[in-house]
């Protein structure tokens, strides 16, 4: 990886390493690196130095290993379990890619996952806690409090967790700074039928920041010193949209640690990296076309989403 600015501080992503076997429309892939901490991580690491929390059996292959080690990713927090399995996930794309069927699930080492952070990693100023149960992210911050420490903390939800925990889900977003949600989840929490009230909601809930994802339409940032929307970028070679979430909100961690600011300018800058990094996902199965893409397609992309945003 190239040198980080000198602003930069590193940023601890915590999350879920997977096996994925994907089928879309369009074709089918099988052992893929998954999980919501490795697409976050590398994304991160196109701005920041990256810590990695999760845990992974002992069937990760080594060239997933590899993958992740070639974005200069601190790995010590990886933990392995030699005698279990890896989390798998199988999922199949409907038509057009609207929405999503699980055909497979099998959290296996991952079902008893218990996030401990190094004494080391307690000073982390930035955090990224992936859709992982409530509880969890609530057991990563109690630890954060108990060493008397405050990371600047984005937090990542999904469906099941507003259906089935939302009093835990409501302690977590009392205690985190940034929140990202995608269009229909930020309407299921709060029950409005209007983007704008919901981030308005969701930021009187806890959070200083919300960002709300629309897939193919953009996102909406939601902060104390105003409001900014931004188109997706245009991509025209959709190949599957898995993990392009995660890389989305691990471009922003990385790009806020990069500049070590959280003001609306940062924001709104984090907001398009963000946007530029999940274009690039897209394009591939896995994480291929976001490893391979490189810090300078992610500029490259930025700039083009700063040039067609601006009149």
């Amino acid at each position: 990886m190239s040198a980080y600015p000198r602003s930069a501080q590193p940023a601890l992503i915590i999350g879920s390493v997977a096996i994925d076997r994907v089928a879309t429309p369009l074709a089918q892939s099988d052992n893929l690196l998954g999980g919501a901490a490795s697409y976050a991580s590398i994304a991160a690491s196109y701005f920041a130095p990256t810590r990695l929390l999760g845990v992974v059996g002992g069937d990760f292959p080594k060239p997933f290993w590899r993958r992740l080690q070639k974005h200069g990713i601190d790995l010590s927090g990886l933990k392995v379990e030699p005698e279990g399995k890896t989390f798998f996930w199988s999922g199949k794309y409907h038509e057009n890619f609207a929405g999503r069927d699980t055909l497979e699930l099998g959290l296996n080492v991952f079902q008893t996952f218990s996030p401990q952070i190094s004494p080391a990693w307690l000073g982390t100023p930035f955090v990224m806690l992936g859709a992982i149960m409530p509880a969890l992210q609530n057991q990563v911050l109690d630890q954060f409090a108990a060493a008397k420490k405050k990371p600047f903390v984005l937090a990542d939800t999904f469906d099941h967790w507003i259906n089935s925990t939302r009093p835990e889900l409501e302690r977590m977003m009392q205690r985190i700074d940034l929140f990202v949600i995608n269009e229909d989840e930020s309407l299921l929490f709060t029950g409005q039928r209007n983007l704008v009230l919901a981030g308005r909601q969701l930021r009187r809930m806890g959070p200083r920041i919300v960002v709300i994802k629309k897939g193919a339409h953009g996102s909406l940032l939601f902060h104390p010193d105003g409001f900014f929307a931004i188109p997706a970028y245009p991509v025209t070679k959709f190949i599957d949209p898995t993990g392009a979430g995660d890389s989305y909100a691990g471009a922003m961690i990385g790009y806020l640690a990069s500049v070590n600011r959280t003001d609306f300018a940062a924001m709104k800058k984090a907001v398009a990296y963000a946007t530029a990094v999940s274009s690039l996902t897209v394009e591939s199965f896995s994480v291929n076309r976001l490893s391979a893409g490189g810090r300078r397609s992610v500029d490259a992309r930025f700039k083009e989403l700063a040039a067609n945003s601006r009149f």
